[in-house]
């Protein structure tokens, strides 16, 4: 091995789920990370570095698996990435991480690595919570009966960080497993019949080496009886509890938390806490922000001379950018919150909670995973349904997961609900607005749930899936992965956003400020036909000539006659257009759009709530409101979230009824309310 002090070690982190490998990955990396994915596969992998005694290490985080029998696309993922012998990709030693309160099945995992050939640390986590719980663990023993170095840490508190930091820069030798037992004797003699055990884990399409399907069947039946009986024997000696000893907060509160009536009070009980913190505490960085624009584009305005750049700053770009970051504060309180949910534990109680319940709809307690995930984003929840085995399942969560409320909707949502319901209106002691904001949620999760359970009576299958998920210990959030996927989160929608917001404003600014001989000869003929008006009225007549008549009007009054039944002008309708690049995107280009030839400078939502119709009424009245809420509720005005549906199931037909589904429901939806409403 190279032991050049420029040499960048690779080490890569594998464990179970929900054992704190996130934790653990932030405490060494810290904000030095970044994510990527796999080659050829559209899954997050992380990666990050940091330096240890003059030597630089790249640590990479792989998806939490429970063994080395793949069950699922990221099982299959990381088993493949062992395998690789490719020296690029390869990693130089593996942290395997284990539980202290759990330790024999989380040590199923890392004793099936072993036998990889890999230099191997293992890392047993929570090692002050199992002290709480009576639990002790001789880690000399067991670092000897294995033959790799064992660390005990407590990621949350930085406990043990640095001793295992002084491991990774050290060289580790590969260890063959020598027989202790007649177990592990058999073990190895079972890898050494089956055609190797390497051979077997490369099992695809019902065929591994030299072994049937029934053969390979029953080797992995005797493999995991052989490890855990093999795992009771060592950890008979290696540990011990002593109840009297326990201080166990978590037992308790499950009896509340996880109780199938109270349960689900208290859940609805934090999600209505949620919302209501959304508006809360983001109104004031938001008013904030908000008025920050509007004087940047007036000082800009002032001070640069009259043109087309200028113009473009103040009318275009300025607005444009004002319509992403306005919503920032809302969307870091979102994840803030949820990632105190994660941090704490009981993220695993909802899954659990929801497990019979979701059964139901032709899908599992794994399917609330990647459905709370989607109210981040849809695109990372699609990717986490590679965790649930059942194809039907699996497919069912995909399609039905881009209904529920993503964070881009969050911006849409907020200023179009503030249009019609004032900031003070109060419904009891809870703002109305938040109120709203969860019916919005709500809606979601409903109309989800109703499709599901189409698609379960579509789809057919004989496998039914059941629940294994390990409940971790309550632990009070820490505070600086809280911070770490605030900032990862926010700064993600920033640039997402930002970039899309950007480049529209722009292309939005040029197609409305150029046009045909109508757009070129509006002064003439307003100076001809409108000479009765004063010099401001004339403005604005040669301003509404213009626009219409621009490019970008000569195509939103192409596609108005579809959406006029609908509440809809040309205008929205050229935020319809945009926003398939991101929903959010609706919210800038309606500021980009309204901001064009106005000479005042106001905020977004004032600017929104001053367009008339010719009739004088309301542009965003309250039937036109309603109905574009319903339709950016269900409208599928995200092209990112339809490319990682066609990767995830390399299906063009599920794609295709995903996208048509989701966009008949928007249209007829808002098409109903607006005519029964208006």
């Amino acid at each position: 091995m190279d032991n050049n002090q420029n040499h960048i070690r690779k080490i890569a982190l594998i464990g179970n789920p929900n054992l704190g490998k996130t934790t653990l990955f932030n405490s060494l990396c810290g904000l030095r990370q970044k994510t990527g994915n796999y080659p050829g596969v559209t899954v997050d992998k992380k990666k990050g570095k940091f330096k240890h005694q003059g030597k630089e290490i790249e640590l990479i985080d792989l998806p939490g698996i429970n063994s080395l029998f793949p069950k699922s696309k990221d099982e299959e993922l990381v088993v493949d990435y062992l395998l690789n012998t490719s020296q690029d990709q390869r990693p130089e030693k593996l942290i395997v991480m284990a539980s202290a309160i759990n330790l024999k099945r989380t040590l199923y995992l890392f004793d099936q690595i072993r036998d990889l050939d890999i230099p191997v640390i293992l890392v047993i986590n929570l090692i002050d919570v199992a002290k709480k719980q009576g639990i002790a663990i001789d880690i000399n023993k067991l670092s000897k009966v294995f033959g790799v170095e064992v660390i005990a840490i407590s990621a949350k508190k930085n406990q043990g960080i640095d001793s295992l930091k002084d491991v990774l820069t050290k060289d580790i030798e590969v260890i063959k497993r020598v027989p202790h037992f007649a177990e592990e004797e058999t073990l190895d003699k079972l890898g050494k019949a089956s055609n190797s055990y390497k051979k077997f884990l490369t099992y695809t399409n019902g065929k591994a080496g030299d072994l049937t399907a029934a053969e390979q069947k029953k080797w992995r039946t005797n493999e995991s009886i052989l490890r855990y009986k093999y795992l009771n024997i060592l950890l008979e000696d290696s540990v011990s509890q002593d109840k009297s000893k326990a201080t166990d907060f978590t037992t308790k509160a499950d009896k509340i938390l996880v109780h199938p009536i109270f349960g689900y009070i208290i859940f609805g009980m934090i999600m209505l806490l949620i919302f209501q913190s959304i508006f809360w505490l983001a109104s004031y960085p938001m008013d904030w922000i908000d008025t920050s624009f509007a004087w940047l584009s007036e000082v800009s305005s002032n001070a640069l001379p009259r043109g087309y750049f200028s113009d473009l700053l103040t009318q275009g770009i300025i607005p444009g950018v004002g319509g992403v970051v306005i919503f920032v504060p809302q969307i870091a309180i979102l994840f803030f919150l949820f990632s105190i949910l994660e941090e704490s534990g009981y993220m695993q109680r909802i899954v659990y909670l929801m497990d019979r319940f979701m059964q139901k709809f032709g899908m599992s307690g794994k399917s609330v995973v990647p459905m709370i995930s989607g109210l981040a984003c849809a695109i990372p929840a699609i990717m986490a349904a590679r965790t649930i085995e059942n194809n039907k399942e699996r497919l069912i969560t995909i399609l039905i997961t881009p209904l529920l409320t993503c964070s881009a909707r969050i911006p849409v949502y907020v200023v179009i609900i503030a249009l019609v319901i004032p900031d003070d209106a109060m419904i009891g002691i809870f703002n109305a607005q938040g109120i709203a904001l969860m019916g919005m949620y709500f809606l979601g999760v409903l109309l989800s749930l109703i499709s599901a359970l189409v698609f379960k009576w579509i789809l057919k299958t004989d496998f039914k899936s059941t629940l294994v998920i390990d409940m971790p210990t309550y632990l009070m959030p820490d505070f600086k992965n809280v911070f770490i996927s605030v900032w990862n989160n926010s700064k993600a929608f920033v640039w997402n956003a930002g970039k899309i917001i950007l480049a529209t404003s722009i292309i939005l600014f040029v197609l409305a400020t150029n046009g045909g001989q109508e757009f070129k000869n509006a002064e003439d003929k307003v100076a001809t036909e409108f000479s009765h008006l004063n010099e401001e009225e004339q403005a604005l007549e040669v301003s509404s000539i213009q626009l219409e008549s621009s490019y970008l009007g000569t195509i939103g009054k192409s596609i108005e006659p579809a959406i006029k039944p609908l509440g809809y002008d040309w205008k929205i309708g050229i935020s319809l257009i945009t926003s398939l690049a991101a929903r959010e995107v609706f919210v800038g280009t309606m500021s980009t759009i309204y901001a064009i030839n106005s000479e005042e400078e106001m905020t977004i939502r004032d600017r929104l709530k001053s367009q008339k119709k010719a009739d004088g009424s309301m542009v965003f009245g309250f039937a036109t409101s309603i109905s574009l809420l319903l339709f950016y509720a269900f409208a599928l005005q995200c092209f990112s979230t339809v490319a990682v549906t066609y990767k995830e199931t390399k299906s063009i037909k599920w794609t295709s009824i995903q996208f048509l589904y989701m966009t008949a429901l928007a249209y007829f939806s808002a098409l109903i309310a607006y005519q029964l409403l208006s």
